[in-house]
Formats: C-alpha cells, structure tokens, sequence
C-alpha cells in the first residue's frame, strides 16, 4: 500500500494531471469572481480547437514551435542546466533562416532545408558562448542567458531595419521556394496555416529521446547534469559536455524559430519585445516532466489554451489574460510541488486509517 502511494506521488504523470485540473480551478474561481460563466468559457476554449478542420490546422500549427522550445528547455533540465536563453536563441533562429531564404537563390526544397538548418545552427551558436562561459569560468548560465535574450532581439531588430528592409519595420515575404508551407496540406486544414513544422518538431522529439537514452553521448550528459564531479572522477569531459549540452539545446530553439517563420509568419518584424514563445517552452519542459513525450503533449495542452484564448474572449466575453492565469497557476503547482504534498499528507492519512 506505501509503495502504491509513493508510486503515485512520485509520478510525472499525476503530477501533471492534477497541476492542469488545479490550474484550470484558479482560473475558474477568477471567471466566478468576476462574474463570468467558466463552464461555457471553457466549452468555447476547448471546442474551437478542434471543432472544425481550420481550427485543428492552426492549433497544430500553435503547437510546433511550442514543442520544439519545450524540448530545448527540456534537454538542457535533463543534463543540469536551466537554459533561460530560449527566447533569444529562438529569435536567432528566425534571424538566420530569414537571412538565407532572402540572400540565397536556391531550388524549392533544397531551400527550404538550408533555411531551416541555419536557423538550427544560428540557434547552437548563441548558445555556445553562455556554454562556454558556464564551462570554463564557471558564470552561471541563467545570467549569461537572460542577458543573451536582449542582445538577440536588439541584433534582430537592428539587422531588420538597417540590411534586411533598408529602413522598414520588417522584411520582405520569402519566397515560395524557402517556404514550409503545403498547399495540399493546408487544404486538408481548411485551408489553414499548418506547415511542416510539427513534422520538424516530432522528428526532434524523437531525437532527443534516443540522444539521451540511446546513445553514449547522451548518457554522458545525463550523467554530467546529475553529478559532474563523479562524471569527471569517471573519465567523462564535463566542461566539453556543458558545451554541447547547451548548443544542442540551442539547436532545437534555431529550429523552433526557424520553422515559426518559415511556416507561419514568412517574414521577420520589428519585436517591440519578445516573441514569449521561448519563455512559453519553460512552461512546456515543467509540465511534460523534461521528457519528449510529456514535452508533446504539455505543448498540445498550451496550444490549445494559446489558439483558443481569443474566441473564449469573443464567445464567453472573458478576458484572455485569464489563460495566462491558468499558465502561471500550473507552473506553480508544478514547481511548488504541490501536488506531491497534497497526496503525501492525505496518503499518510488514509494509511493511518487503514491501520
């Protein structure tokens, strides 16, 4: 009967569950208080992202980049860094794709790949330094990081108005041939936004569980986010692991912003601030447990919140910053745990009046 009771306590999946159900109770009891309907806002939520095929196009479409900075965030947790540079490395993805679609004349296909790929790699490099820093001085990568995210945006904004636009406040449309975009696949959406990027994200999902469970590189920085002083006792390199954690974590940011704006938005403006889509996947990694699976369905559970917020503001009248609410009232439940007290005090409980 205990170990049943810490089974459940210490279940992702639980936690998760009841952080979510929790979560959407906080943002009832405000709709209540303020004199709104909570069942029918959240009927109008719920209901638009999957009630017509247009709705569940651009609902995965909100997904994708969701997953992928979910993964990014994720993969940094699982090797024992706290990657807040997301938001900038995802800028940075999109700065990088924007570029080559723009600047390179390449076949259909061919560049669409090399426009994804350099934002994947635009992303890696900006997380170099802050690896590099956290390595070899030992600074700590939540400062170097959140400082990371300014200097991206003001690089992006700069690049944006002074070479990429001569003086707009955003570029050019790229071309078709750089594009993510289906028309077939858009037309079985109604003909809604949906692009190649989920394809893009699911395929990373995929990736980062046999990185990190497959293969020996992946053991190692698991390892070396556990304990880098036993992992160095053991022969493992923990200043080049520290690195290569925090560029591929940057990597699936690059490609998040690579496939944003190459599916969605086919063009790079002006940012009066940041996207959120980075601080968004923190969210994403917490709730999903750090682990790619968990990850993909976090980010289908902000989707949906993300798409459906306007029309539960246009049908119930309720405010969309009421899903914001629900956001920061899991994450709390997540990060507080909670949900794990909750269980442990009214399990001690129960076994107490079972003996």
């Amino acid at each position: 009967m205990e170990t049943m009771q810490r089974r459940l306590r210490e279940s992702p999946v639980i936690t998760s569950v009841v952080s979510v159900l929790l979560g959407m109770l906080v943002g009832a009891i405000m709709m209540i208080a303020a004199g709104y309907n909570p069942i029918q806002a959240y009927q109008a939520l719920f209901m638009s992202a999957f009630l017509m095929p247009y709705d569940i196009g651009e609902t995965i479409r909100t997904i994708s980049p969701l997953i992928l900075t979910g993964l990014a965030v994720g993969l940094a947790f699982r090797t024992g860094l706290f990657n807040i540079g997301v938001e900038g490395q995802f800028i940075i993805g999109q700065l990088a794709a924007v570029i080559v679609a723009l600047k390179m004349d390449l076949p259909p296909v061919l560049h669409a790949v090399v426009a994804v790929l350099a934002g994947a790699l635009g992303g890696a490099l900006w997380a170099f330094l802050p690896g590099l820093l956290k390595a070899t001085r030992g600074v700590h990568e939540v400062i170097t990081t959140i400082m990371m995210n300014f200097i991206a945006l003001y690089l992006a904004n700069t690049l944006v108005r002074n070479w990429l636009s001569q003086g707009a406040d955003s570029t050019e449309t790229i071309p078709e041939s750089a594009s993510l975009r289906w028309d077939l696949l858009s037309q079985a959406f109604g003909n809604s936004r949906i692009h190649f990027g989920i394809f893009i994200a699911l395929a990373t999902a995929l990736f980062m569980y046999y990185l990190l469970w497959k293969t020996t590189l992946g053991f190692e920085l698991r390892a070396v986010g556990l304990n880098p002083h036993a992992s160095e006792y053991a022969g493992m390199s923990v200043k080049r692991n520290l690195i290569m954690s925090m560029m591929i974590s940057g990597l699936f940011a690059g490609l998040g912003g690579a496939s944003e704006l190459l599916g969605t938005s086919g063009y790079l403006a002006i940012h009066g601030s940041h996207t959120g889509i980075g601080f968004d996947g923190i969210a994403v990694a917490l709730l999903g447990a750090n682990s790619p699976l968990g990850i993909v369905f976090a980010a289908v559970l902000f989707g949906v919140l993300t798409y459906g917020g306007p029309v539960m503001q246009f049908e119930a009248n309720v405010p969309t910053e009421v899903i914001r609410v629900v956001f920061a009232a899991i994450i709390f439940f997540v990060a507080a745990n909670v949900v794990r007290w909750m269980m442990s005090k009214f399990g001690n409980k129960a076994v107490k009046k079972s003996d």
